[in-house]
Protein backbone atom coordinates (compact mmCIF):
# COMPACT_ATOMS: atom_id res chain seq x y z
CA UNK A 1 0.00 0.00 0.00
CA UNK A 2 1.22 3.38 -1.06
CA UNK A 3 -0.54 6.85 -0.37
CA UNK A 4 1.22 10.31 -1.42
CA UNK A 5 -0.38 13.28 -0.53
CA UNK A 6 0.91 16.72 -1.80
CA UNK A 7 -0.44 20.36 -2.09
CA UNK A 8 -1.46 21.65 -5.30
CA UNK A 9 -2.43 25.07 -5.63
CA UNK A 10 -3.12 25.61 -1.93
CA UNK A 11 -4.90 22.35 -1.97
CA UNK A 12 -4.36 18.84 -0.91
CA UNK A 13 -4.45 16.21 -3.15
CA UNK A 14 -4.04 12.24 -2.91
CA UNK A 15 -2.78 8.81 -4.75
CA UNK A 16 -3.05 5.81 -3.65
CA UNK A 17 -2.24 2.57 -4.85
CA UNK A 18 -2.60 -1.21 -3.61
CA UNK A 19 -0.93 -4.64 -4.86
CA UNK A 20 -2.91 -7.26 -6.37
CA UNK A 21 -1.94 -9.61 -3.34
CA UNK A 22 -3.50 -6.98 -1.16
CA UNK A 23 -7.03 -6.25 -3.23
CA UNK A 24 -7.56 -10.02 -2.84
CA UNK A 25 -7.05 -10.06 0.96
CA UNK A 26 -10.02 -6.88 0.73
CA UNK A 27 -7.83 -3.91 0.32
CA UNK A 28 -9.67 -0.97 -1.27
CA UNK A 29 -7.65 1.91 -2.87
CA UNK A 30 -10.80 4.08 -3.22
CA UNK A 31 -12.11 3.09 0.54
CA UNK A 32 -8.90 3.83 1.50
CA UNK A 33 -8.68 7.18 0.10
CA UNK A 34 -12.28 8.27 0.74
CA UNK A 35 -10.76 7.82 4.31
CA UNK A 36 -8.08 10.02 4.02
CA UNK A 37 -9.36 12.72 1.88
CA UNK A 38 -12.62 13.08 3.75
CA UNK A 39 -10.08 14.25 6.93
CA UNK A 40 -9.14 17.22 4.76
CA UNK A 41 -12.53 18.25 3.69
CA UNK A 42 -12.52 16.43 0.41
CA UNK A 43 -13.19 12.98 -1.65
CA UNK A 44 -12.05 10.46 -3.34
CA UNK A 45 -12.65 7.23 -5.79
CA UNK A 46 -11.12 4.52 -7.47
CA UNK A 47 -10.51 1.72 -8.24
CA UNK A 48 -8.89 -1.70 -5.37
CA UNK A 49 -5.73 -1.15 -7.14
CA UNK A 50 -5.49 2.81 -7.45
CA UNK A 51 -7.80 5.59 -6.31
CA UNK A 52 -6.78 9.81 -6.79
CA UNK A 53 -8.69 12.73 -4.68
CA UNK A 54 -8.66 15.80 -3.08
CA UNK A 55 -9.85 18.05 -0.12
CA UNK A 56 -10.06 21.66 0.72
CA UNK A 57 -8.29 21.58 3.70
CA UNK A 58 -4.53 22.20 2.95
CA UNK A 59 -4.06 22.39 6.71
CA UNK A 60 -4.71 18.91 7.06
CA UNK A 61 -2.67 16.90 4.91
CA UNK A 62 -0.42 15.31 7.39
CA UNK A 63 -3.50 14.29 9.95
CA UNK A 64 -4.98 12.90 6.80
CA UNK A 65 -2.16 11.25 5.97
CA UNK A 66 -1.94 9.61 8.95
CA UNK A 67 -5.44 7.81 9.09
CA UNK A 68 -3.88 5.34 6.46
CA UNK A 69 -2.53 2.81 8.75
CA UNK A 70 -5.46 2.22 10.95
CA UNK A 71 -7.35 2.39 7.99
CA UNK A 72 -5.32 -0.25 6.31
CA UNK A 73 -5.37 -2.48 9.59
CA UNK A 74 -9.23 -2.44 9.92
CA UNK A 75 -9.66 -3.31 6.31
CA UNK A 76 -7.65 -6.52 6.84
CA UNK A 77 -9.36 -7.21 9.72
CA UNK A 78 -12.29 -7.22 8.75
Amino acid sequence: VAVLGTIIDERPMFIALVSGDLTSRGLHAGNILKRVATVAGGNAGGRPDMAQGGGKDAAKLDEALGNVPDAVREMLAG
